[in-house]
């Protein structure tokens, strides 16, 4: 085996291919990377079971050949590389890495061990690259990090149609994105759902927020999802079960609708979070008389803002949240405006994007507000 390969696209690919790698592992051949070189291409692949990550760039190819090499030692080689070409090569059980005069032996994984790649699930349909990775980014911030609970670490992918639904919950929010999409010819009718680990399908949107399109596929029977453009492709394992409905929590009726301009509201928030103790809430007090008062903090140790905002269908209303979960909410809008959906104090709030002439519900985020006010 020997290639020789542009430096900044020989770490990006083991760079993006090494996310797949296990933390830990007891067995040892997961821990490396898969290199194979072939018709002026090398393709650098991981695998850990729930994910594969597959990457592909050009290469020239003096002879063709595979090699596992341990990943993360791969990775902290290539980040410190010089610029240039770089040669790489098999010798016995070594294999090398050379660029300008400076020179790496690794030793090598034993190939016959490693368990085969997933194949890639049928194309199902694209979406635009861009658009699918700013939808994952806005909905997984809601997402759980609780692994006893596996279900609330997903986020749900639905197709339905031309429109693509992204929807993730902790218990304590509940986000959901939609955006349009193209399905292959004869498969736009019915529903599909399915659900995906949310830290897994975070980094396949940072590899396809690239640009261009991205071919999404699912096995049949709902085993696997696959992700490819930008010369990568991802194979996900699914998880079992679904998220339950929001149809219902979503149903605002009799809310009084507050509206506000996004960044001054976000910063508004963060500035006064500062003297939030532990497990305190950031309050917000609406009035008819056109803003609203962010405020924090107990007795000497209080910070509040002003902020403009509209009230309508109500004289007032006051409402308090987790400053986190608050933040994370409006942090996930790229829009100028937001508009909040307020039942009051210990009760649902929803939070919708307005930017022009979007629909108002593309994309929302809804937040449990606090009992207790500052």
């Amino acid at each position: 085996m020997e290639f020789r390969v542009d430096r900044t696209e020989f770490a990006d690919a083991v760079g993006r291919a090494a996310r797949a790698l296990p933390a830990r592992t007891p067995v040892p051949v997961l821990g490396g990377l898969l290199l194979e070189a072939a018709e002026g291409r090398l393709t650098v692949s991981g695998f850990d079971f729930e994910a594969a990550v597959r990457v592909a760039v050009d290469a020239e190819v003096g002879a063709d050949g595979r090699v596992l090499v341990p990943g993360r030692r791969l990775a902290d080689v290539c980040r410190v590389l010089p610029d240039g070409p770089v040669s790489c090569g098999l010798e016995a059980s070594r294999f090398t890495v050379e660029a300008d005069g400076t020179r790496f032996g690794l030793s090598t994984l034993p190939l016959a061990e490693y368990p085969a790649l997933p194949v890639p699930p049928a194309p199902y349909g694209t979406v635009d690259a861009a658009a699918f990775a700013a939808a994952v980014g806005q909905v997984a911030v809601a997402a759980g990090r609780d692994d006893t609970l596996p279900v609330l670490t997903g986020v749900q992918l639905r197709l339905e149609g031309a429109e693509m639904t992204l929807s993730a919950s902790d218990r304590y929010r509940y986000a959901v994105r939609r955006l349009a999409w193209r399905p292959e010819t004869g498969d736009a009718e019915g529903a599909v759902e399915v659900l995906l680990p949310a830290r897994r399908l975070l980094d396949v949107a940072r590899v396809s927020a690239r640009g261009g399109d991205l071919r999404v596929g699912l096995e049949a029977g709902g085993g696997s999802a696959g992700f490819e453009g930008g010369g990568t492709r991802t194979v996900l394992r699914l998880l079992d079960g679904r998220l339950p409905g929001y149809g219902t929590l979503f149903a605002m009726a009799g809310a009084a609708v507050a509206e506000a301009d996004c960044e001054p509201l976000r910063e508004a928030v963060r500035r006064v979070a500062v003297v939030a103790e532990a497990n305190s809430p950031v309050r917000l007090d609406f009035s008819a008389d056109g803003s609203v008062l962010v405020r924090a903090g107990y007795g000497d140790d209080v910070a509040a803002q002003s902020v403009p905002a509209t009230l309508t269908g109500a004289a007032e209303t006051t409402v308090a949240f987790s400053p986190a979960y608050l933040l994370d909410a409006l942090t996930s809008f790229d829009t100028p405006r937001v508009r909040l959906e307020l039942l009051g104090a210990g009760q649902r709030a929803l939070l919708h994007a307005v930017a022009g002439d979007s629909s108002p519900t593309a994309h929302q985020h809804l937040l449990m507000s606090v009992r207790q006010l500052v």
